[in-house]
């Protein structure tokens, strides 16, 4: 496969969860309904709930196209990236047209604030998988937490993803995201144990944060303790306590990329590691210097490494 510029289509990366997956990215870097304590991308810098066309329908989808006629090779299409993938107006039709030129299932992964909105949640009811979160018990944490914009309040987003669960007919995995002396409460353990009854996933998945967060009070839950409290929960830790995700990001720029690779071909999750930056933002450092000449891409088996170019 020759090395393609996707502007809005990153990938496949491997994913913990998803296998190999390929990512689709529908709303400009970090706009976003919260403005999580959490995010390892860092602080919102667009919070909305608008919901409008962020980046065009067709180009979204002609990307898409022409990844199929490259490579056509992951196990999910996910509708993820660098904010709130359901601000998209074009969610529903996006998904739709995917599926008619595929069959590898489609994932909506989701902070999970905007199901009230009927046209969201119609939406999100085409994807094969739903993965929202669900990071709080009561309104004063949640507010504590995700940061929601002012339309969002607790009661308003837990009733959305209730009636979700009422009208959809496919998977749910809920992802809940425990910080350190903020959420991890016994209080907040019961109160989310109760909600997610309501909820009904058909996984619960727990993590915790493990990569540089917005805020540097968020604290990580040690290995131990978030096993015990996923159980209490019902669900399973899916946090990686890899020790480099634990240190500060050194660079987020091209050069540390490059110099990273002049040691050794590196793979997406290999850059990301390494450097402590979040994967999207090194695909999009990676397309933009494929495009360059900087580096090439090779693909060994079902990984692509990178290394320097010459």
């Amino acid at each position: 496969m020759s090395p393609q510029r996707k502007t809005h289509i990153y990938g496949p990366v491997p994913s913990r969860r998803l296998g190999l997956s390929l990512g689709v990215d529908l709303v400009p870097y970090k706009t976003c309904s919260y403005d999580c304590i959490y995010c390892q991308l860092g602080a919102t810098t667009k919070k909305t709930v608008e919901l409008k066309e962020y980046v065009p329908t067709e180009e979204v989808l002609a990307d898409f196209a022409n990844w199929l006629e490259l490579d056509g090779n992951a196990d999910y299409i996910t509708m993820s990236g660098s904010g709130e993938p359901t601000l998209h107006s074009g969610l529903a039709e996006i998904i739709i047209r995917i599926k008619e030129l595929t069959e590898i299932p489609v994932a909506v992964i989701t902070n999970g604030s905007l199901m009230w909105s009927e046209s969201v949640a119609e939406a999100c009811a085409l994807a094969d998988l739903v993965v929202p979160s669900l990071d709080a018990g009561s309104a004063e944490v949640f507010a504590q937490v995700n940061r929601p914009h002012p339309d969002i309040t607790f009661d308003l987003m837990l009733k959305g993803l209730q009636a979700f669960r009422e009208r959809y007919d496919g998977v749910i995995w809920l992802e809940v995201m425990l910080v350190g002396g903020v959420n991890d409460s016994p209080g907040q353990i019961s109160a989310m144990a109760g909600l997610i009854e309501t909820i009904r996933p058909e996984r619960i998945q727990v993590n915790t944060v493990v990569r540089p967060p917005t805020e540097k009070y968020a604290e990580c839950i040690s290995p131990d303790r978030l096993r015990h409290l996923a159980a209490t929960l019902g669900g399973e830790a899916i946090a990686s306590f890899d020790a480099s995700h634990m240190h500060e990001a050194k660079s987020s720029h091209a050069g540390s990329i490059v110099e990273l690779l002049k040691r050794r071909p590196c793979t997406v999750l290999d850059i990301a590691s390494g450097l402590g930056i979040h994967e999207n933002e090194v695909v999009k450092q990676l397309n933009r210097m494929l495009e360059e000449g900087t580096v090439v891409a090779e693909r060994r088996g079902d990984n692509v490494l990178y290394r320097v170019a010459g």
